[in-house]
């Protein structure tokens, strides 16, 4: 898989799940892919400070980028 083949994937998977982020008020950005293993993201708004935030990170969106594409190993959030 090209770089931009991954890059695309993992923005289908952020799409899938910017409506639950939106419907708290909150979104995520894709901030970069680092070696084709790890993903960095920056949530947005409500998602900000929010205490479930590193919990959504994990479950959710790591979960549902690791479904779109496999090869990513972790997703961190940039602050």
């Amino acid at each position: 898989m090209t770089t931009q083949e991954l890059t695309t994937k993992v923005q289908e998977a952020l799409d899938e799940i910017r409506p639950f982020l939106q419907n708290d008020g909150g979104d995520i950005s894709l901030i970069s892919i680092e070696d084709d293993k790890v993903v960095k993201v920056q949530l947005l708004g409500a998602c900000v400070g929010c205490s479930v935030n590193q919990m959504t990170l994990k479950s959710g969106v790591e979960m549902t980028i690791k479904k779109y594409a496999p090869q990513i190993e972790k997703v961190i959030n940039i602050s």
